[in-house]
Protein backbone atom coordinates (compact mmCIF):
# COMPACT_ATOMS: atom_id res chain seq x y z
CA UNK A 1 0.00 0.00 0.00
CA UNK A 2 1.36 3.38 -1.18
CA UNK A 3 2.98 5.90 1.35
CA UNK A 4 -0.08 8.45 2.81
CA UNK A 5 1.78 11.28 1.33
CA UNK A 6 1.38 9.88 -1.94
CA UNK A 7 -2.26 10.53 -1.93
CA UNK A 8 -3.34 13.96 -4.24
CA UNK A 9 -5.31 16.16 -2.16
CA UNK A 10 -5.95 18.65 -4.95
CA UNK A 11 -8.06 16.01 -6.76
CA UNK A 12 -10.30 15.66 -3.81
CA UNK A 13 -13.92 17.21 -4.45
CA UNK A 14 -15.00 20.23 -2.05
CA UNK A 15 -16.14 18.86 1.73
CA UNK A 16 -19.83 18.25 2.70
CA UNK A 17 -21.18 20.23 5.42
CA UNK A 18 -20.57 18.74 9.02
CA UNK A 19 -24.37 16.73 9.27
CA UNK A 20 -23.62 15.38 6.29
CA UNK A 21 -19.93 14.13 6.77
CA UNK A 22 -21.66 12.75 9.87
CA UNK A 23 -24.40 10.98 8.17
CA UNK A 24 -21.98 9.11 6.01
CA UNK A 25 -19.69 7.71 8.55
CA UNK A 26 -22.36 6.87 10.70
CA UNK A 27 -24.53 5.13 8.46
CA UNK A 28 -22.30 1.82 7.72
CA UNK A 29 -23.11 0.93 11.15
CA UNK A 30 -26.97 2.62 11.65
CA UNK A 31 -27.87 0.46 8.38
CA UNK A 32 -26.58 -2.78 10.52
CA UNK A 33 -29.06 -1.92 13.30
CA UNK A 34 -25.66 -0.94 15.63
CA UNK A 35 -26.39 2.38 16.93
CA UNK A 36 -28.42 5.63 16.22
CA UNK A 37 -31.93 6.07 14.91
CA UNK A 38 -33.75 3.44 12.94
CA UNK A 39 -34.34 5.45 9.89
CA UNK A 40 -31.46 4.52 8.09
CA UNK A 41 -33.21 5.18 4.67
CA UNK A 42 -32.82 8.60 5.81
CA UNK A 43 -29.51 8.73 6.33
CA UNK A 44 -27.92 7.37 3.43
CA UNK A 45 -30.80 9.55 1.39
CA UNK A 46 -29.88 12.78 3.00
CA UNK A 47 -26.11 12.09 3.06
CA UNK A 48 -25.70 10.83 -0.55
CA UNK A 49 -27.37 14.44 -1.50
CA UNK A 50 -25.80 16.36 0.49
CA UNK A 51 -28.35 17.79 1.96
CA UNK A 52 -27.86 19.45 5.44
CA UNK A 53 -31.17 19.83 6.87
CA UNK A 54 -32.99 20.24 10.38
CA UNK A 55 -34.26 16.15 9.54
CA UNK A 56 -30.48 14.98 9.23
CA UNK A 57 -29.21 17.60 12.57
CA UNK A 58 -32.23 15.56 14.32
CA UNK A 59 -30.38 12.21 13.20
CA UNK A 60 -27.39 13.16 14.46
CA UNK A 61 -28.36 13.47 17.55
CA UNK A 62 -29.56 10.08 17.97
CA UNK A 63 -26.13 8.17 17.88
CA UNK A 64 -26.04 8.54 21.65
CA UNK A 65 -22.48 7.43 21.55
CA UNK A 66 -20.84 9.35 19.18
CA UNK A 67 -23.10 12.83 20.16
CA UNK A 68 -21.21 13.43 23.31
CA UNK A 69 -17.80 12.96 21.88
CA UNK A 70 -19.30 15.99 19.40
CA UNK A 71 -20.05 18.18 22.06
CA UNK A 72 -16.91 17.87 23.94
CA UNK A 73 -14.62 18.17 21.00
CA UNK A 74 -17.01 21.45 20.41
CA UNK A 75 -16.74 22.74 23.74
CA UNK A 76 -12.85 22.09 23.86
CA UNK A 77 -11.98 23.92 20.65
CA UNK A 78 -14.41 26.81 20.87
CA UNK A 79 -16.86 26.13 18.66
CA UNK A 80 -20.87 26.88 19.01
CA UNK A 81 -21.88 23.73 16.43
CA UNK A 82 -21.05 19.94 17.43
CA UNK A 83 -22.06 19.07 13.83
CA UNK A 84 -19.44 21.97 12.58
CA UNK A 85 -17.50 20.03 10.02
CA UNK A 86 -14.31 20.61 12.25
CA UNK A 87 -15.74 19.12 14.79
CA UNK A 88 -17.21 16.09 13.08
CA UNK A 89 -13.98 15.29 10.78
CA UNK A 90 -12.20 15.73 14.25
CA UNK A 91 -14.28 12.95 15.89
CA UNK A 92 -14.14 10.37 12.98
CA UNK A 93 -10.40 10.81 12.03
CA UNK A 94 -8.85 12.13 14.83
CA UNK A 95 -7.70 15.30 13.56
CA UNK A 96 -5.13 17.86 15.76
CA UNK A 97 -8.88 19.30 17.16
CA UNK A 98 -8.88 16.40 19.53
CA UNK A 99 -5.87 18.12 21.58
CA UNK A 100 -8.01 21.27 22.48
CA UNK A 101 -9.73 18.80 24.97
CA UNK A 102 -8.38 18.63 28.67
CA UNK A 103 -7.22 15.53 30.56
CA UNK A 104 -9.73 16.97 33.04
CA UNK A 105 -12.65 17.72 30.72
CA UNK A 106 -11.81 14.21 28.81
CA UNK A 107 -12.17 12.98 32.57
CA UNK A 108 -15.17 14.25 33.44
CA UNK A 109 -17.16 13.05 30.51
CA UNK A 110 -15.79 9.64 31.01
CA UNK A 111 -17.08 9.70 34.49
CA UNK A 112 -20.56 10.97 33.61
CA UNK A 113 -21.04 8.66 31.28
CA UNK A 114 -19.64 5.59 32.17
CA UNK A 115 -19.02 4.93 35.26
CA UNK A 116 -21.82 4.01 36.52
CA UNK A 117 -22.18 1.26 34.03
CA UNK A 118 -18.79 -0.55 34.74
CA UNK A 119 -17.31 -2.22 37.66
CA UNK A 120 -14.74 -0.95 39.52
CA UNK A 121 -11.56 -3.09 38.04
CA UNK A 122 -13.20 -1.76 34.52
CA UNK A 123 -13.89 1.57 35.52
CA UNK A 124 -9.79 1.81 36.61
CA UNK A 125 -8.45 1.01 33.46
CA UNK A 126 -11.15 3.35 31.45
CA UNK A 127 -10.39 5.96 33.98
CA UNK A 128 -6.88 6.04 33.34
CA UNK A 129 -6.86 6.86 29.39
CA UNK A 130 -7.57 10.75 29.72
CA UNK A 131 -4.14 11.00 31.42
CA UNK A 132 -2.43 8.50 28.91
CA UNK A 133 -3.71 10.96 26.21
CA UNK A 134 -7.09 9.46 25.37
CA UNK A 135 -9.07 12.05 23.60
CA UNK A 136 -12.84 12.08 22.08
CA UNK A 137 -12.57 10.76 19.15
CA UNK A 138 -13.90 7.56 17.12
CA UNK A 139 -10.60 5.51 17.66
CA UNK A 140 -11.06 5.53 21.55
CA UNK A 141 -14.69 4.40 21.82
CA UNK A 142 -14.13 1.48 19.74
CA UNK A 143 -10.62 0.30 21.04
CA UNK A 144 -11.43 1.50 24.93
CA UNK A 145 -15.26 2.27 25.79
CA UNK A 146 -16.54 -0.99 24.10
CA UNK A 147 -14.43 -3.34 24.96
CA UNK A 148 -15.14 -2.88 28.62
CA UNK A 149 -18.65 -1.66 28.29
CA UNK A 150 -20.04 -3.30 24.87
CA UNK A 151 -22.14 -0.13 23.85
CA UNK A 152 -23.66 -2.27 20.60
CA UNK A 153 -27.39 -2.64 20.37
CA UNK A 154 -27.73 -6.36 19.49
CA UNK A 155 -26.08 -7.12 22.82
CA UNK A 156 -22.56 -9.02 23.50
CA UNK A 157 -20.45 -10.38 21.14
CA UNK A 158 -18.55 -13.41 21.04
CA UNK A 159 -15.25 -12.18 18.39
CA UNK A 160 -14.59 -8.32 19.65
CA UNK A 161 -11.08 -7.87 18.15
CA UNK A 162 -13.84 -8.70 14.53
CA UNK A 163 -16.06 -5.95 15.71
CA UNK A 164 -13.30 -4.00 17.00
CA UNK A 165 -11.93 -4.02 13.72
CA UNK A 166 -15.08 -3.24 11.62
CA UNK A 167 -16.33 -0.70 13.73
CA UNK A 168 -13.11 1.33 13.94
CA UNK A 169 -12.81 4.05 10.87
CA UNK A 170 -10.24 2.47 8.23
CA UNK A 171 -8.50 3.13 5.10
CA UNK A 172 -8.33 1.37 2.06
CA UNK A 173 -6.76 1.99 -1.12
CA UNK A 174 -9.12 1.09 -3.87
CA UNK A 175 -7.75 -2.03 -6.31
CA UNK A 176 -10.98 -2.08 -8.31
CA UNK A 177 -14.53 -0.17 -9.01
CA UNK A 178 -16.50 -2.97 -9.56
CA UNK A 179 -20.02 -1.77 -9.72
CA UNK A 180 -21.91 -1.30 -6.35
CA UNK A 181 -19.00 -2.33 -4.75
CA UNK A 182 -15.01 -1.56 -4.45
CA UNK A 183 -11.99 -3.98 -3.85
CA UNK A 184 -9.66 -2.29 -1.55
CA UNK A 185 -6.38 -3.35 -0.25
CA UNK A 186 -6.61 -2.18 3.99
CA UNK A 187 -4.70 -3.18 7.17
CA UNK A 188 -6.51 -4.79 9.60
CA UNK A 189 -6.33 -5.28 13.01
CA UNK A 190 -4.87 -7.81 14.90
CA UNK A 191 -3.71 -9.49 17.90
CA UNK A 192 0.06 -10.30 18.16
CA UNK A 193 1.54 -11.46 21.45
CA UNK A 194 -1.19 -10.53 23.35
CA UNK A 195 -1.22 -6.55 21.92
CA UNK A 196 -3.33 -4.72 19.43
CA UNK A 197 -1.35 -4.20 16.10
CA UNK A 198 -2.10 -3.18 12.39
CA UNK A 199 -1.36 -6.22 10.43
CA UNK A 200 -0.04 -6.30 6.66
CA UNK A 201 -2.84 -4.67 4.22
CA UNK A 202 -5.34 -7.58 2.88
CA UNK A 203 -7.64 -7.35 0.22
CA UNK A 204 -11.33 -7.29 0.81
CA UNK A 205 -14.74 -5.98 -0.66
CA UNK A 206 -16.21 -2.88 0.44
CA UNK A 207 -19.99 -1.36 -0.32
CA UNK A 208 -20.27 1.86 -1.99
CA UNK A 209 -23.56 2.02 -2.91
CA UNK A 210 -26.95 0.89 -1.85
CA UNK A 211 -29.91 1.12 -4.60
CA UNK A 212 -27.78 3.28 -6.53
CA UNK A 213 -27.15 5.98 -3.58
CA UNK A 214 -23.86 6.59 -2.23
CA UNK A 215 -20.71 9.00 -0.83
CA UNK A 216 -18.23 7.90 -2.90
CA UNK A 217 -18.63 9.40 -6.39
CA UNK A 218 -15.78 9.50 -9.31
CA UNK A 219 -13.14 6.93 -6.97
CA UNK A 220 -10.80 5.57 -9.57
CA UNK A 221 -8.18 3.14 -8.65
CA UNK A 222 -5.72 4.69 -6.31
CA UNK A 223 -7.92 6.69 -4.43
CA UNK A 224 -7.76 6.22 -0.73
CA UNK A 225 -11.49 5.81 0.85
CA UNK A 226 -12.33 5.47 4.59
CA UNK A 227 -14.14 2.53 5.72
CA UNK A 228 -16.92 1.98 9.04
CA UNK A 229 -18.05 -1.71 8.81
CA UNK A 230 -18.42 -3.05 5.10
CA UNK A 231 -19.37 0.66 3.80
CA UNK A 232 -17.13 3.02 2.21
CA UNK A 233 -17.40 6.69 3.89
CA UNK A 234 -15.40 9.27 1.88
CA UNK A 235 -12.50 10.04 -0.01
CA UNK A 236 -9.56 10.97 1.98
CA UNK A 237 -6.98 13.97 1.13
CA UNK A 238 -3.78 12.86 2.32
CA UNK A 239 -4.15 15.12 5.28
CA UNK A 240 -7.27 13.40 6.38
CA UNK A 241 -5.26 10.08 5.64
CA UNK A 242 -2.07 11.01 7.59
CA UNK A 243 -4.50 12.20 10.42
CA UNK A 244 -6.15 9.09 10.65
CA UNK A 245 -3.17 6.74 10.26
CA UNK A 246 -1.63 8.47 13.01
CA UNK A 247 -4.65 8.84 15.65
CA UNK A 248 -5.17 5.25 15.10
CA UNK A 249 -1.94 4.17 15.80
CA UNK A 250 -1.59 6.42 18.86
CA UNK A 251 -4.67 5.07 20.37
CA UNK A 252 -3.79 1.82 19.78
CA UNK A 253 -0.71 2.45 21.95
CA UNK A 254 -3.19 3.70 24.50
CA UNK A 255 -5.60 0.58 24.30
CA UNK A 256 -2.09 -1.61 24.92
CA UNK A 257 -1.19 0.01 28.21
CA UNK A 258 -4.42 -1.94 30.11
CA UNK A 259 -5.14 -4.65 27.50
Amino acid sequence: MASPTEVDAAAVPARPSGPVLFARYAFGPNRLGLCGPDDWQSLLGLGAAGTDDRGLRELAHGFEGAYPYLELLAEGAGIVDPLDQRVVEGYWLGTNLAATVTTGAMARSLEERFRPRLDADSWRWLAAKPAAGARPMHAFHVLDVFPRLGLMRGGPVDDALTVMDACRIRWGRVLEVSGDHLVVDSPRLVLADGRLTLGPATVETVQRWLDGSGFVEGIVPGDVVSIHWDWACDRLSGRQLRALVASTRRQIEISNLTI
